[in-house]
């Protein structure tokens, strides 16, 4: 399929710039460790794939002829954003819970905390009408609808945005996940991430909540 190089490079410049899948994942990996990380990766993959099947159906447009059904899935997600920075503002410190032997600090946890982990990668992205808007205006432009197969080949685009997006989203968890020491050891610099971060989650959130249909 010709373009398949662009539409790779395109994608990477999207993943490249922060946002509140990058900054989950990196909060992620920092508290809870690599595990944790790569499990909400996961809920973002899952959330990706569901964005490309809700596009491939035309349902993207749908948020673009209804102004409520935009506004709502659009103050969802920003809600649920500030929902999770108020939920880093309200974590204990790090270096407290580690003396406390507080588990999860280290990858630990039971399998309702990963699925937790996947459900809250699969929320931040699956809440955020912008993804979707994204995947039904990228994914035809590639599509060459004189060779035939127009299903396949948005399934195998589809297939490619998610995969792109796993290779940065691991990326990302495993850069968290190398700041958990550092973090952990020091109680200035846990703090400034912790403000920071929930701001930055907030900020996104506040964003969201202003932004207009396409």
């Amino acid at each position: 399929m010709p373009g398949l190089s662009i539409f790779v490079g395109a994608l990477a410049v999207a993943y490249l710039v922060p946002g509140a899948d990058m900054l989950l994942l990196l909060q992620t990996g920092a508290r809870q460790g690599r595990r944790h990380a790569l499990a909400t990766a996961l809920g973002l993959a899952l959330a990706r794939a569901t964005h490309v099947a809700l596009a491939a159906l035309g349902l993207a447009a749908l948020l673009q002829t209804a102004p409520a059904v935009f506004d709502l899935v659009r103050i969802a997600g920003a809600a649920y954003l500030v929902w999770l920075g108020i939920g880093v503002l309200r974590m204990p410190p790090l270096t407290a819970a580690a003396a406390g032997g507080v588990a999860g600090l280290q990858g630990e946890g039971g399998a309702a905390s990963y699925l937790a982990d996947i459900l809250r990668g699969l929320l931040t992205n699956l809440l955020n009408p912008k993804a979707l808007l994204f995947c039904s205006v990228l994914l035809p432009q590639f599509i060459q609808t004189d060779a035939g197969g127009v299903a396949g080949q948005f399934a195998l685009l589809g297939a490619i945005l998610v995969g792109v997006g796993m290779a940065f989203d691991g990326l990302y968890a495993l850069a968290g996940a190398a700041l958990a020491g550092l973090v952990a050891r020091h109680r200035i610099v846990e703090a400034v991430q912790r403000w920071s971060f929930a701001a930055l989650l907030i900020g996104f959130g506040l964003r969201l909540a202003a932004v207009q249909r396409l």
